[in-house]
């Protein structure tokens, strides 16, 4: 080594001042440096590429905090352009946030329900199809109330059959008593032949349900309101009318399962230990 060879030259006018003539060093002991310079050497290399290494991580670790914190951004933004675009349709379009928040949540409920019914191996025909009559309820329900026809029908019929009571409450006693008449009548069909208890039942929530229905009907809505109200109708008529198989027939577990059985796999294994068997018999032939 260099530095072994200039500090036994720098030893050597001290030795022969002392009398003594310098002793070489031995193989072991330049063995011995060798190695200790090598170990030196390869702790000088691992340090180095420490450093190193830890630097990358440093930057990699600042660069997935990076694009960790974009992605984060860009879906906040996509939620805010979401909620902002239901709440700005629900106010130009309704003229009512209110409407744009109870629409826009009925809307993705209605999403999530269908890609629900898909997974659950419903047609996509029957979906189609079902938007498709959802839809043109919404319409008629629209129209209904957007031209406001049925507080005109209901006004018109009580100046014909009620003329003499008083013009201030009259519409609404006709349409909550005939509503809720004709409700009952309907409950009391629908339910006569699952006995009497059952027949009551439907009495009373029919009656229920069209008073319910005749206080709505009666009520004077701008177009705005009989829009929404149409709107809602078919986003509520969608599911149940696309589900309704679904709830009649129920899910058929066994041909869900066998989508995620790997059946040909299973065969093919069969048959390969079927012919091993029969070339290869575990037991000798008597």
């Amino acid at each position: 080594m260099p530095w072994t060879t200039g500090r036994r030259r720098a030893q050597e006018p001290r030795l022969r001042r002392a009398g003594r003539t310098p002793v070489p060093p031995g193989l072991r002991a330049q063995f011995g440096a060798t190695v200790a310079a090598g170990k030196r050497l390869f702790r000088a290399h691992v340090d180095l590429a420490k450093a190193e290494v830890g630097e990358i991580v440093d930057e990699v670790k600042r660069m997935v905090a990076l694009i960790g914190v974009a992605i984060g951004v860009v879906i906040l933004a996509a939620l805010l352009f979401a909620l902002g675009l239901f709440l700005f349709l629900g106010e130009w379009l309704f003229g009512s946030i209110g409407w744009g928040v109870l629409l826009g949540t009925l809307l993705l409920v209605d999403v999530a329900a269908v890609a629900v019914l898909l997974a659950l191996d419903v047609k996509g025909g029957r979906l189609g199809s079902s938007l498709l009559v959802a839809l043109a309820v919404g319409v008629v329900v629209g129209l209904v109330f957007g031209l406001d026809l049925t507080h005109r029908g209901w006004t018109a019929l009580g100046d014909y059959v009620a003329s003499y009571y008083d013009p201030a409450t009259r519409t609404v006693l006709l349409a909550i008593g005939a509503s809720a008449g004709v409700g009952a009548v309907l409950g009391l069909l629908a339910r006569m032949r699952e006995g009497l208890g059952s027949a009551s039942g439907g009495v009373v929530g029919g009656a229920v349900l069209g008073l319910v229905l005749g206080r709505l009907t009666v009520i004077s809505m701008p177009p705005t309101i009989g829009a929404a109200l149409g709107v809602l109708a078919a986003l509520v008529t969608w599911p149940i009318l696309a589900a309704r198989d679904l709830m009649q027939t129920g899910v058929d577990g066994e041909a869900i399962m066998k989508k995620f059985t790997p059946d040909e796999t299973i065969e093919l294994t069969k048959e390969t230990i079927e012919w091993v068997r029969a070339r290869m018999p575990l037991a000798p032939k008597s």
